[in-house]
C-alpha cells in the first residue's frame, strides 16, 4: 500500500467518523481531529520535507480562514479543527478547492434544512442582516451567531466530509 493510499484511508475514516459524530451529537471530538492532523503530517513526512511543509501550510491556511468565523460565532471549534486536519492532508491548493465544494454543499444543506423547517425567508433575511453588519463594520444590520435565540444550525461536519472527500477522490491531482 502506498503512502497516498494510506492517506486516503485515514482521511476517509476520520471524515466518516466526524460526520457521524456531528450528525449524532453536534460535536466533533478533539481526539479525532487532532489525531487526524497528526497522522496527515506524519504520513506527509514520509514523502519528504517539501510535502510535509505543504501540509503545514494547508493547516495554517485553514486556521487563518476559520479563525474569524470562530470569533464571530458562526462556526464551531470542532468544524474548524476538522478543516485544519483536512488542510494537513491536502495542502493549501487542494484545501482551497475542497473548501469551495464544502461551502457549496453546506449552503445547499442549510437551504434544504431551512425550507424543511419552513424558515427559509427568515434565514435569508438574517443572512442579509449579518452581511450588512459585517460590511458596515457593525454600524448597521444585526450580528447573529449560534447563541442567537432561534438560530438554525446544521451538522456542518457532514458538508465538510462530503466536500473534502469529493475533492480528494475526484479532483486531487496528487499531493
Amino acid at each position: 500500500m502506498t503512502v497516498h493510499q494510506v492517506l486516503s484511508v485515514v482521511l476517509t475514516g476520520m471524515l466518516a467518523a466526524a460526520a457521524w459524530s456531528d450528525y449524532r451529537s453536534r460535536r466533533i471530538p478533539n481526539a479525532l481531529t487532532m489525531s487526524g492532523l497528526a497522522a496527515a503530517l506524519v504520513l506527509r513526512a514520509f514523502l519528504g520535507a517539501p510535502v510535509l511543509i505543504e501540509g503545514l501550510i494547508g493547516t495554517l491556511l485553514a486556521f487563518v480562514l476559520t479563525l474569524p468565523l470562530l470569533m464571530l460565532g458562526v462556526m464551531g471549534g470542532g468544524d474548524a479543527k476538522l478543516l485544519m486536519a483536512i488542510g494537513a492532508f491536502m495542502g493549501p491548493r487542494n484545501f482551497l478547492w475542497a473548501g469551495v465544494l464544502i461551502a457549496i454543499i453546506g449552503g445547499i444543506m442549510a437551504v434544504v434544512d431551512a425550507g424543511r423547517k419552513r424558515a427559509l425567508l427568515p434565514v435569508l433575511y438574517n443572512c442579509g442582516q449579518i452581511m450588512k453588519h459585517w460590511a458596515t463594520l457593525g454600524r448597521h444590520g444585526a450580528n447573529r451567531s449560534f447563541a442567537t435565540v432561534g438560530a438554525l444550525t446544521i451538522p456542518y461536519g457532514i458538508a465538510i466530509a462530503a466536500g473534502a472527500l469529493l475533492w480528494w477522490f475526484a479532483g486531487v491531482q496528487g499531493l
